[in-house]
């Protein structure tokens, strides 16, 4: 039987499809204006890789932004929020896992989990672009390099900058002024990922995050990023087995599994 997970995020829209709590195919698109079209679009891509037709799927679990209009659309048996999604899928992945730092394109959260996978505490960042996808976005622009070399490009700094504003806007200002003054892009980008890992270690101290640390989401793939919280919460983080910005998708996946498989 398969069981499939849904999560539309802010940037990217993501399906998995589960059999025996192993991914069976996957799928990860650019989203869409609307969210149910996103939902559409992502699944039909994965029934694709999987091979098989839409009702194969037992069950559906809808997460992320517009969950609910995705369930009301027929396409999704129930709606969980990503909160809970990203912890059980974290926690299937790596039970050990005590503590999930999800970093998306507009927001991010930090979970704290039980010893059995159980939501214990979180906290959440969505009123300012700090410590999210979209802070290092409006970097790249500024520096006029992809998103995805941000880290390997940072790897050669010498002398890493200091960006002292939170606010992405002054932060850019900061960037901008650096490239002026001809500053090393790879110190610029250094600054750029240390102060990124800054603003999320700030998010993460509120729930006092335990040592067995997953890194999900988009900013997960950011090598420099990775390390710099690595050394600020002393921890060597937890690497996953799928694609960090599937496990929301798989969360809800294995919820649906749970769900369904009882039904």
């Amino acid at each position: 039987m398969y069981f499939a997970g849904i999560d539309i995020g802010s940037l990217t829209a993501e399906a998995v499809i589960v059999e025996n709590g192993s991914v069976a195919a996957s799928a990860r698109i650019s989203v869409l204006p609307n969210p149910v079209d996103s939902a559409r679009a992502v699944m039909k891509a994965a029934m694709e890789n999987l091979g098989a037709a839409p009702h194969a799927v037992r069950y559906t679990i809808s997460t992320g932004y517009g969950r609910e209009k995705i369930q009301k659309e027929g396409m999704a048996q129930e709606n969980v929020s990503e909160i809970s999604c990203h912890g059980v899928g974290a926690h299937a992945l790596a039970p050990r896992t005590r503590t999930v730092i999800d970093i998306g394109g507009q927001d991010a959260k930090v979970i704290k989990l039980g010893r059995n996978g159980d939501l214990l505490d979180f906290v959440m960042n969505d009123k300012c672009a700090a410590g999210t996808g979209n802070f290092l976005e409006v970097m790249c622009r500024a520096m006029d390099i992809e998103l995805g070399d941000m880290g390997p490009i940072s790897e050669s700094a010498k002398k890493p900058v200091v960006i002292s504003s939170r606010c992405s806007i002054y932060a850019e200002t900061e960037v901008i002024h650096y490239l002026q003054r001809r500053a090393p892009k790879a110190d610029i980008a250094a600054g750029i990922n240390r102060a990124m890992a800054e603003r999320v270690l700030a998010l993460a101290r509120r729930v006092k995050p335990e040592k067995e640390v997953m890194l999900t989401g988009g900013v997960a793939k950011n090598t420099a990023v990775r390390a710099e919280l690595e050394r600020m919460l002393k921890v060597k983080i937890i690497q996953p087995a799928i694609d960090t910005q599937l496990i929301g998708a798989f969360g809800a996946a294995i919820l649906a599994s749970r769900k369904g498989g009882a039904s």
